[in-house]
């Protein structure tokens, strides 16, 4: 087919589709300019679908900055100190939002891992399952307590752990499971939660990127000997950095209050205010306290804008060819979108490589992220697990097993394939989804123009 026609299908395509979507008001804000001009990308000189940000991160109003201003004046900037009240006060209502017995707020969600695991009993010796799509904190918090960290592949249809790979990876040394509730979705609670049954195995689960998310219609961190979560300044609740630890179990909550504050007991036990135990210093203080107040007030309406969005968002980009909307399990009731997260292929963009296709989007206005690199092949593991402390505890026998059980070829490939969207940019109109759908729509429609560049 000549050029000239081609263009000019093209041209009365885009114009068609405009048209119809003005008549409609779906887009009532949609860029104005020239059709012809739309449907050129912008890395190949065309205007940008988007020339303006998305909405910034983290957010404030008078809530937080009245309660940090009072906590500042009144100098009761240690939890402990009198007159405190900020971080009890957000331990209760967080814990009566996830319907949990217990919080406990800590210096962050790393912490929070670091102490569940330490109430556990958790050290020298034990396996831990862990995924291999993850931060990095979930692998460190195994590595403090000097257990092995042992990886189970990444379900490429979800990106959370392949529960139906569990069972292979468990030996008599494993004592716990850390499955991640990532980006906002749950892991497969059922399966995870009968393996620990019958295995009399602890379940610490991992709901750092995931608040207010839900299974089978209720919360994350009642399915697990505890829950962690994380407020660093990315989260969906945040006060810079910060964390909890949820549970349902009086001794848990015991242990982890104590090691969380140097090993004093917990008020109201026999060893409140004496050294009950051994520990750390990772107490919250007052002033986090104080922005999480104001933070806990606003995030019910924010996640449904997020859901909202999310699913305007993967019933326009989910149609087009190479674009696949990570999918939760049936019993995921909630997703919190900390993330919004997809796999892309290059081949059903005439071979355009995830690299450019990025490229191409940030051209176009809409940031995107290739998301977590191969966790188990990171370097820092090798290097520590063949460290002087680990081979004097497990040996070279053991250590080498362990080298051999750690590949996750599917997680390899979700590594290749995944694309990212931060929750912020979640938060905006339903137009703005219309944007991003609009400019991957144009790189589809150009992914060969875009190859040959």
């Amino acid at each position: 087919m000549p050029i000239d026609q081609v263009e000019r299908r093209q041209f009365l395509k885009g114009a068609t589709i405009a048209l119809a979507a003005t008549a409609a008001a779906v887009r009532p804000t949609a860029v104005s300019i020239a059709v012809a001009e739309a449907a050129k990308p912008a890395l190949l000189g065309g205007t940008p679908v988007r020339t303006e940000g998305f909405p910034s991160w983290p957010v404030f109003d008078s809530a937080e900055e009245e309660l940090w201003v009072e906590t500042l004046r009144k100098k009761a900037w240690y939890r402990f100190g009198g007159g405190a009240t900020n971080v009890t006060d957000f331990e209760k209502k967080f814990a009566e939002m996830l319907g949990v017995k217990h919080c406990l707020a800590i210096a962050n969600g790393t912490s929070a891992l670091i102490a569940s695991l330490n109430a556990l009993d958790i050290g020298p010796g034990d396996e831990v399952i862990v995924p291999p799509y993850t931060f990095s904190a979930t692998i460190n918090a195994v590595f403090m307590h000097h257990a092995l960290p042992v990886f189970v592949d990444t379900d490429i249809n979800t990106f959370q752990i392949d529960a139906t790979k569990i069972e292979a990876a468990l030996t008599e040394n494993t004592r716990c499971m850390i499955p991640v509730h990532l980006g906002g979705a749950a892991y497969d609670v059922d399966a995870v939660a009968a393996i620990a049954t019958n295995r009399n195995i602890a379940v610490v689960e991992d709901a750092c990127q995931s608040h207010l998310g839900e299974w089978r219609s209720m919360k994350f961190g009642n399915f697990g000997a505890t829950g962690c979560y994380s407020f660093q300044v990315s989260k969906n609740i945040s006060c810079g950095d910060g964390g909890a630890m949820v549970t349902n179990d009086d001794a848990i909550m015991h242990a982890a209050y104590a090691f969380h504050s140097n090993g004093r007991g917990y008020p109201g036990t026999k060893h409140e205010g004496a050294y009950a135990r051994h520990g750390a210093n990772l107490r919250l203080t007052e002033f986090q306290g104080a922005i999480l107040l104001g933070q806990i007030e606003r995030v019910e309406a924010q996640s449904k804008t997020r859901e909202t969005n999310a699913a305007h968002l993967t019933s326009r980009i989910g149609k087009v060819p190479g674009i696949t909307p990570v999918k939760p399990y049936e019993g995921c009731t909630r997703n919190a979108y900390h993330l919004y997260m997809f796999r892309y292929d290059p081949e059903q963009f005439a071979g355009l490589s995830r690299a450019d296709f990025l490229k191409a989007l940030s051209a176009e206005g809409i940031p995107g992220s290739t998301g977590y690199r191969k966790l188990n092949e990171e370097p820092y593991i090798r290097e520590r697990v063949t460290s002087r402390t680990y081979m004097k505890v497990y040996g070279k026998k053991r250590i080498d097993e362990y080298l051999e059980r750690i590949p996750c070829p599917e997680n390899d490939k979700v590594t290749e394939q995944a694309v990212w969207f931060t929750q912020n940019m979640l938060l905006g109109p339903r137009e703005d989804m219309d944007q991003i759908a609009d400019a991957i729509e144009k790189i589809h429609a150009h992914a060969k123009d875009l190859v040959n560049a």
